[in-house]
């Protein structure tokens, strides 16, 4: 929707796609094409978009893969990665269209938690290469340690929010140091 004064204008389903090419999103469930390996998984979307011949995605797909520390399972299938792998090359899919933002829906909910760590370094890795991200996370540690500005949200609400320092340090809502207390 696009606001035209006091009314909302339905955007076009073009408009719409060339604003979702511009996001990208890693699922809590990874969401990878099964059938697909890892290499076709990243070099996917750049193809389908027209933005890359296969040649050039999957060479982009090697250097993402590369970042993230998968370079060795391109022509692996996701079923044969553990679930820090897989949430990794959802990663680097995720990147394969050069977004201004990247979406993560509480990117390690579904890992074992031994496994939680490999996907954490890559994201902060992001985070601090200037990669816009938006992040839904439980790991408060993480959020304090990576986050520039934290928002705490409750049904829906935006609750409290500031700097990491701020919200989880000195909270100023009552809801925030509830939920702080239950989960430190």
């Amino acid at each position: 929707m696009k606001r035209q004064g006091e009314r909302l204008k339905e955007l076009s389903e073009r408009t719409i796609l060339a604003q979702r090419s511009r996001i990208g999103f890693v699922f809590q469930n990874f969401n990878l094409f099964p059938h697909l390996t890892v290499l076709d998984n990243v070099a996917a979307a750049p193809v389908a978009t027209g933005r890359l011949a296969r040649p050039a995605a999957q060479e982009l797909a090697r250097e993402l893969l590369g970042r993230v520390g998968l370079s060795d399972k391109a022509g692996a299938y996701p079923r044969q990665l553990s679930g820090g792998q897989q949430q990794r090359v959802a990663i680097a899919r995720a990147l394969a269209l050069r977004p201004g933002i990247i979406l993560f829906d509480e990117p390690t909910s579904a890992l074992d938690p031994e496994l939680v760590g490999e996907v954490l370094a890559v994201i902060k890795d992001l985070a601090t290469s200037g990669t816009t991200l938006l992040i839904v996370t439980h790991e408060i540690g993480f959020a304090r340690e990576v986050a520039d500005r934290v928002v705490f949200i409750d049904g829906g609400r935006i609750v409290e929010q500031g700097p990491p320092g701020q919200v989880l340090d000195r909270p100023r809502h009552e809801r925030t140091r509830d939920f702080l207390a239950k989960v430190l």
